[in-house]
């Protein structure tokens, strides 16, 4: 019993001494070393030699745990030189943290010099694809970053942003129909993403589906900073579909928004100029015209549309010849023909209405002479060319009259003005035309 005893306590002893051992070589191994150690012996090492692998490695690893960009950045150019000479660098890790610190401090140019390094020692690899998708994205090179994309989607499906970057690029690649089943996965992952939201509807609307998008760009109105956009869409759609009430609301709303850039803000006030000017609102297209010449005096053609509508504000006569329903224009054309001649009795024998014209047929009498005679009024404010007055022309031959006056409110060409030389018609421009529609008092 006492050698039972005697044996319990030894092996107690032995299982005692053997434990503290273990824990004791084991903290010994398991203890981690400090920051401020690890800066220090990296340090040391550098000062000695600047290119050694022992102190960039740690020094490297901690700035690049640290999300410390700027040290890390130089840390891997640094490891990326000296990689050659040095085979306890790995090339890969090197170029690719330089890389993404370069993209992280906005040096896209520098960040190509490394990933191109890391992508051919790795071409299959994830991070690698990624982050050239997204130095491409951030060069506005969305063709180069498609590829990127996919293929690190192909390698990491599961990826979180993959498909909105993906389908942002084809979007801004103005590929949108195929940018829209990736945006859609995209919504689906992050539902308050508002940037993949906008650009679906855009795509949408891009691809005939407006009567979907416009439900977004409503929704997104509000937003501040898809607001202004969401409006000027919006405003666009409706100025399509012939609803110019709320064209006008769209783009009065966006024009409210705070911080829309100059080229977003002019566009809208644009598009609400001719909405105004095709609702006959004159005044208010002016007042648009004039906010961006303050801003760009030549912006699209915003110099030829305040002078045409200047003077239409001016001369009400001509903005009924050229923007009046067709009752009013052709009201016009009837009291053109009975002013025309001086001291004259006109008797009106018929009036033909054309998607682009007006003829109006009729006999005149003067003290001195008699004709029959055919009218055609243009409404165009563009260049009459010959074909146009060879068809006139023949008109005047078929009906058998004995002189026929062409009016435009714009010009001939130097084709159509040779034709008429010799033939009994005569052309009218909108210089002459003005002046006749001076004459005219419209009841």
């Amino acid at each position: 019993m006492e050698l039972l005893i005697a044996a319990v306590v030894v092996f107690g002893i032995i299982a005692f001494v053997l434990s503290f051992a273990t824990r004791k070589k084991s903290g010994k191994k398991g203890k981690q070393k400090t920051r401020s150690q690890i800066v220090k012996e990296a340090s040391k090492k550098l000062a000695q030699d600047p290119h050694s692998p022992e102190g960039l490695i740690p020094l490297g690893d901690l700035y690049y745990t640290e999300h410390n960009w700027e040290k890390a950045f130089q840390i891997y150019e640094t490891q990326m030189n000296v990689a050659p000479a040095h085979k306890e660098i790995d090339p890969f890790v090197a170029g690719l943290r330089y890389g993404i610190c370069a993209i992280r401090m906005e040096k896209i140019e520098e960040s190509f010099k490394g990933l191109t390094i890391a992508y051919n020692v790795r071409p299959n690899d994830f991070e690698v694809n990624y982050y050239l998708g997204q130095a491409c994205y951030a060069k506005e090179e969305y063709d180069k970053a498609i590829p990127c994309f996919k293929k690190a989607l192909v390698i990491k499906p599961e990826a979180a942003n993959i498909n909105a970057k993906l389908g942002l690029s084809l979007y801004k690649g103005k590929h949108f129909r195929d940018s829209l089943p990736y945006l859609k996965h995209a919504l689906d992952e992050s539902p308050d993403n508002k940037e993949v939201l906008f650009s679906m509807a855009d795509a949408m609307q891009e691809c005939g589906y407006g009567d979907k998008a416009i439900k977004v760009f409503l929704h997104l109105r509000p937003d501040p900073e898809f607001g202004a956009r969401s409006c000027l869409n919006a405003g666009i759609y409706h100025a399509r579909s012939q609803q110019l009430d709320k064209a006008v609301q769209d783009f009065q709303i966006g024009l409210k928004h705070q911080g829309t850039p100059d080229d977003v803000r002019l566009e809208i006030l644009y598009r609400l100029a001719n909405v105004h000017f095709e609702m006959k609102a004159i005044s208010n297209g002016i007042n648009c015209l004039r906010e961006i010449q303050q801003v760009n005096q030549t912006y699209k053609d915003v110099p030829q549309l305040m002078q045409r509508y200047m003077e239409l504000n001016q001369n009400k006569n001509l903005q009924i010849y050229l923007m009046s329903p067709t009752s009013d224009f052709v009201a016009m054309c009837r009291k053109i023909v009975e002013t025309y001649y001086k001291n004259s009795y006109v008797k009106i024998n018929d009036i033909s209405v054309k998607p682009d014209s007006v003829e109006i047929i009729f006999e005149v009498e003067t003290p001195k002479w008699e004709d029959n005679e055919i009218f055609r009024f243009y409404r165009s404010s563009g260049s009459t060319g010959e074909f146009m007055v060879r068809d006139f022309q023949a008109k005047v031959s078929d009906t058998k009259a004995d002189r026929g006056v062409c009016f435009t409110a714009g010009t001939y060409t130097e084709e159509a003005k040779k034709y008429a030389e010799g033939r009994p018609i005569d052309l009218v421009e909108k210089l002459d035309l003005v002046k006749i529609l001076k004459q005219i008092h419209m009841g």
